[in-house]
């Protein structure tokens, strides 16, 4: 059962469940217990599985350590303390282990001075990184805490001299589970502990760690799992999430982001940024980009001469010994501020942080909660932080976004149900560890939580791939890599090179590599990220070196294409870069809309009519009483209240309509050259959501039509694009999207996407995890583009096999479940076709205001941010023109 603790105990009873030593150094060092302390040292105590979450700085890793260390000392000091493995610590961050072998050590080196012990606790990491030294050191005499990453854990399962050690872990600590727990590492990490549990016949005690995670209770579950018998372990859960103060604010760098200069604004953002790092001690930046990140540093240091050894740059294609060079200076507190992208958002040992700046919308509230809180970093002390956004609908989102979290709403997680890459990986392994039953697999399979509801076909179906029982995939040197005996319903290890297989190709991180791009003749033009290509169809233009070309297609890791000249972009160059909009964030976008959009209307209701000529004349608005009742209660700077006031007055004036949560408005209208029709879906929905359905309406428009239907997809919703010859009428709208409400939209995606360079891509990642492609082969690696030109070779064959071949089944599960987001795509539709869900479709001369960021995604000239800038002011200009018309009539 899962359960929380809401009531903590007391400073004495929980000081008391530790070790008369370790108490004694604790009280030494720390005059309070932080919030979760006060639960977790005697539920630990107590030998419960425990769920904490709480925000950095809160002493989560003592909250974990303190008992366990206990629990030695009181061995220790016994005689009792053996030469075994007593806790695993596991931590998807090899910088993270380091810092807790550092803070384990602290307090033991520090006892140890005091105390003569003979009987020492020894703390190891053995990761990747570690030397084969180190690990013959450990294999004949392993530390009582064992510092892990889940690969190096799935690794040890199957080292035959370590796994004895192992016999009597009593705890397993799971640190930043909220960065494992929605993906497939911590998919892979839960069968680990399924089959660690099998293998030493006992259950442990869990212990999760986490910053910001929702719904807490798929966390817990996700953490212990099920018993034998199928029911829920129990577990108990710590939530100090909000128990840190935070003091946060949305930024416009200029008083109108939308007719200011490209200079003025840039000169204005760092500005703000000097000023920030200038009155604090130390600032992290954040950025959404490693060209974003580069790009901050840069200007930095050109405009305000800030020197190396006060502002430096982290990020993940940077070398590892800068970023820990990088880490230790900010630690040591002699940097005053770092531009990072996204790799200091987790738990590394950065020092105290005064101050975080995000640049740009981090698209989830969890995120932003998760960034600012790396400020303040003891418990008492304030988080604070900016968002600086530079458009309209960014300036929206971050304002809801914190307004949320100020609410202490969270943005929900998922957790990969039965993703069957991952479990072939582990199939290989419990085969190595002994002759299965079928069902006895099964069953422990089936206690960690993302396979609890497992289909046994599919289980088998992975079983029949891996034994080599499909003759056709040993001509692509597929060979079986288990013995399976149908009749018994076993199987087991096949082959002296599969426990060398198993460890050089074990994870679930895909190998990716820029992809080189050239001409049919074999020019080379340049390169593109592999998410980019994944984007791409035969036909998509493109812009690469300001100029624009026609994607033909893509071999191994080469992409081939001609020059477009004439022809209009149909994926914008930054499109892999943008992290997607969560779909709750986006709801709750989509409930301010029409609160706001409420009081909107009512100020214009109540305006009196000749100065609201006048200020539609000028262009200058005054926020109304109703809107800044809204606005003031929400923690935004001056500017970005009357930013946001315009935004809505101008859509209100222009197009009457304001789309929500639950009103999608469909905008029929056209681009500035006339050279392309669009119909516009403002379907607020995250951009996840609107993949599926922009490519949902693309398929059913193109089969009508008999046309090819070009996509621009943001957060805020999709665009549909016609040649103008296309002759559409809305009652021709009305009866797509009903029909489209009323079909199987998982099947007709399938069959968009079956030949995509998105779906060969995604089955290279699957085929790999699945060892049905080897990344390395008796210690020589294989080269990606190599492994590319396997995939496709092999996705043709297994498709003759059957559709159901388990990595076409997985990647079209994960294309549709993690890429995309059909589920709540297909809630959509339902409740459009049970009217939960409204629509309006409009016409419109010219793009409405909410429609100019999602346009200025696919239009012909807009290569550089500041041509996005450009096309905006100018399609802002041409609407307020007809918004005067309209009031001159």
């Amino acid at each position: 059962m899962i359960l929380y603790s809401n009531k903590p105990f007391t400073k004495e009873d929980s000081l008391n469940a530790l070790n008369p030593k370790i108490r004694e150094w604790f009280e030494s060092k720390y005059k309070e217990l932080s919030p979760p302390q006060l639960f977790s040292f005697k539920l630990i105590k107590e030998e419960k599985n425990i769920l904490i979450t709480a925000p950095t700085g809160s002493g989560k890793t003592f909250s974990a350590f303190m008992a366990i260390l206990s629990y030695l000392f009181d061995l220790a000091e016994n005689n009792k303390l053996e030469d075994k493995v007593y806790c695993i610590y596991i931590s998807p961050l090899r910088a993270l282990n380091n810092d807790v072998y550092r803070n384990l050590s602290e307090p033991l080196n520090e006892i140890y001075s005091k105390y003569n012990i003979e009987n020492k606790i020894r703390v190891g990491i053995r990761t990747g990184d570690t030397p084969a030294s180190e690990r013959q050191k450990q294999n004949a005499k392993p530390p009582h805490i064992l510092v892990t990453t889940p690969e190096s854990l799935a690794i040890i399962l199957n080292t035959p001299r370590f796994i004895e050690h192992l016999k009597n872990v009593r705890y397993v600590v799971v640190d930043e589970i909220h960065e494992l727990a929605n993906n497939k590492r911590g998919v892979h990490l839960s069968l680990s502990l399924e089959r660690l549990n099998d293998l030493i016949g006992h259950d442990f005690i869990r212990i999760g760690l986490g910053a910001t995670l929702n719904p807490l209770e798929e966390a817990a579950r996700f953490l212990v799992g099920y018993d034998e018998k199928g029911s829920e372990r129990d577990c108990i859960i710590v939530d100090a999430t909000w128990d840190k103060k935070m003091e946060f604010i949305t930024i416009s760098p200029v008083k109108d982001i939308v007719n200011e200069t490209d200079e003025k604004i840039e000169e204005s953002i760092y500005k703000i940024l000097d000023s920030i790092i200038k009155s604090n001690r130390t600032t992290l930046i954040f950025t959404n980009t490693r060209s974003g990140t580069e790009r901050v540093v840069y200007n930095l240091k050109r405009k305000y001469n800030y020197k190396d050894e006060e502002l430096a740059a982290h990020h993940g294609s940077l070398s590892r010994e800068v970023r820990l060079g990088v880490e230790e200076q900010l630690k040591l507190g002699k940097l005053k501020c770092v531009v990072s992208s996204t790799s200091l958002e987790l738990g590394i040992d950065i020092g105290s942080i005064d101050n975080v700046v995000q640049i740009g919308s981090p698209k989830s509230i969890t995120r932003a909660i998760q960034r600012i809180g790396r400020s303040g970093h003891s418990f008492n002390a304030i988080a604070k932080g900016e968002i600086i956004v530079i458009n309209r609908d960014d300036l929206v989102e971050c304002t809801v976004m914190l307004d949320r979290a100020k609410k202490r709403f969270l943005d929900s997680f998922n957790v990969p149900k039965n993703p069957l890459d991952v479990l072939a990986q582990h199939i290989v392994g419990m085969a190595l560890n002994k002759k299965w039953k079928i069902d006895e697999a099964l069953n422990v399979i089936r206690r960690a939580y993302p396979y609890h509801n497992l289909d046994k076909k599919d289980f088998i179906s992975v079983i029949a791939y891996l034994s080599g029982m499909y003759v056709g995939l040993e001509s692509r040197r597929v060979y079986g890599k288990i013995w399976y005996d149908e009749a018994k319903g076993e199987f087991g290890r096949r082959g002296k090179y599969t426990r060398v297989i198993y460890y050089l190709n074990l994870g679930t991180i895909p190998d990716e590599v820029s992809i080189d791009v050239y001409t049919l003749d074999k020019k080379w033009i340049g390169d593109i990220e592999e998410e980019f290509l994944e984007r791409l169809k035969p036909g998509d233009v493109f812009v690469l070196g300001g100029k624009l070309y026609r994607f033909e297609r893509a071999v191994g890791m080469k992409c081939f294409v001609t020059k477009a000249e004439a022809q209009t972009p149909t994926i914008p160059p930054w499109f892999s870069e943008q992290l997607p909009l969560t779909y709750e964030l986006a709801l709750e976008i989509g409930k301010f809309r029409e609160e706001f959009a409420n009081a909107v209307k009512k100020d214009l209701e109540e305006a009196n009519k000749k100065a609201l000529i006048s200020m539609i004349r000028f262009n200058k608005f005054s926020i109304g009483k109703n809107a800044k009742e809204i606005l003031d209660k929400m923690p935004i700077n001056e500017d970005a209240k009357l930013a946001i006031f315009n935004y809505f007055i101008e859509q209100l004036l222009y197009a009457k309509e304001i789309p929500n949560d639950h009103y999608i408005l469909i905008e029929r209208t056209r681009d500035l050259e006339n050279k392309r029709n669009y119909i516009i879906f403002h379907s607020l929905y995250g951009r996840r959501v609107n993949d599926a359905l922009s490519r949902i309406f693309a398929i059913a428009f193109g089969d009508i039509f008999q046309t090819d239907v070009g996509i621009i997809i943001n957060d805020n919703g999709f665009v549909l694009v016609f040649d103008p010859v296309v002759d559409i009428e809305d009652e021709d709208i009305k009866e797509i999207i009903d029909n489209i409400t009323k079909v199987d939209v998982s099947r007709l995606i399938k069959e968009n996407i079956k030949r995509t360079e998105m779906m060969k891509r995604r089955f290279r990642y699957c085929a790999a995890r699945g060892f049905m492609i080897l990344k390395n082969y008796k210690g020589a690696k294989i080269s990606v583009n190599k492994q590319q030109i396997n995939a496709q070779a092999l996705l043709k064959t297994t498709e003759l096999i059957s559709e159901d071949f388990p990595i076409i089944k997985e990647t079209y599960r994960e294309i549709l479940e993690d890429v995309m987001d059909l589920s709540n795509a297909k809630k959509i539709l339902h409740n459009i076709r049970d009217k939960i869900i409204s629509y309006k479709i409009i016409h419109t001369d010219l793009p409405s205001p909410f429609a100019h960021v999602l346009i200025t995604f696919g239009e012909a000239d807009i290569v550089m941010m500041k041509d996005r800038r450009k096309r905006l002011r100018e399609l802002h200009e041409m609407v307020m023109k007809k918004i005067k018309e309209k009031i001159k009539d």
